[in-house]
């Protein structure tokens, strides 16, 4: 094919965060520990190749904990769950061990703390998304979903002196910051959190891609269906302008997508293992890319400790 492209610019920093890091970690660990087969509530993280591996090793991924064997061992996924759940594998008597992200339970502990002092809550998040099933679970009531601008004029607080905002962590961050200027705007008094609620992770990836997105003619993101933060990173380029397309695996990558472009930024979302952008990095080199170069970008050094009883 005509016109392929010469150069693969990488974004960085790219793929796995500290949180997907330790939720593989510590069901990888509790199959060592405990051996197969270990259950785990809902896809650890979204990453097709990652749950595929871990299925292969002998986790078993349930939504339903009535589907969990009496004495089984239990692992929540990263992305956290409501207090129903957690009060149903503690009544079924499991041996559980959470994966929640831990700025996710950030989330979940300013939520209990602020609800103990009267407040109610504005969230801002992707209804049916499992953090924010896990989030507005935390509370019988009193959590309002907002997924965008003209969902705001539509919130009824029971009362609005005592309101504050939470977000889902893994939102476009221009996106939530316009829907948070329109919360404001309604509920002026509103309590926002001492730091924003978006991870790092997800900062750092779209801020990437805003720097290589100017430098690139289309935008390659590694990453599932499933991953929000994924999706973002696609949407985001193509805001900016850049062709842009996710692929799970090498094999979804078309050739008709980089005819005529010169140079192909490649990014990955935060479940996307780096073995896979190698794999994807070698596609490209196989339709004719001849040269690989990393952006500057921010170095992550953030890590999380693991859950008690998972040290081998």
């Amino acid at each position: 094919m005509a016109g392929m492209p010469q150069e693969i610019l990488l974004a960085e920093p790219r793929g796995f965060c500290a949180g997907v890091d330790r939720a593989i970690d510590i069901v990888e660990r509790a199959l060592a520990k405990f051996g197969r087969p270990i259950y785990v509530r809902h896809e650890i993280v979204h990453n097709t190749f990652v749950v595929n591996d871990l299925k292969s090793k002998g986790a078993i991924f349930i939504e339903d904990l009535a589907d969990v064997p009496p004495g089984a061992t239990l692992v929540f996924s990263a992305h956290g769950v409501s207090k129903a759940v957690q009060q149903e594998a503690q009544a079924r008597g499991f041996h559980v061990f959470d994966a929640t992200c831990p700025l996710v339970t950030k989330v979940h502990i300013e939520v209990a703390k602020l609800a103990r002092e009267g407040y109610e809550f504005i969230m801002i998040g992707h209804k049916g998304h499992p953090e924010v099933e896990g989030t507005m679970g935390q509370l019988d009531h009193g959590i309002h979903l907002v997924e965008d601008v003209a969902d705001v004029a539509r919130v009824q607080p029971a009362q609005t002196e005592r309101l504050a905002i939470v977000t889902q962590t893994t939102l476009s961050v221009d996106d939530a910051a316009e829907i948070k200027e329109a919360v404001k705007r309604r509920f002026p008094s509103i309590r926002e959190p001492k730091q924003q609620d978006i991870c790092y992770a997800t900062q750092n990836r779209q801020d990437a891609v805003k720097l290589l997105s100017p430098a690139v003619d289309v935008m390659i993101v590694v990453g599932s269906p499933t991953s929000s933060n994924s999706n973002r990173l696609a949407e985001l380029a193509r805001k900016l302008g850049v062709q842009s397309y996710m692929v799970d695996s090498p094999a979804e990558l078309k050739a008709e997508w980089l005819a005529g472009k010169e140079r192909v930024g490649l990014t990955a979302g935060a479940s996307a293992p780096e073995l896979l952008v190698q794999d994807v990095i070698d596609r490209i080199k196989a339709l004719g890319a001849v040269s690989v170069r990393k952006m500057d970008g921010i170095v992550e050094t953030v890590k999380f400790p693991l859950p008690k009883g998972l040290k081998l």
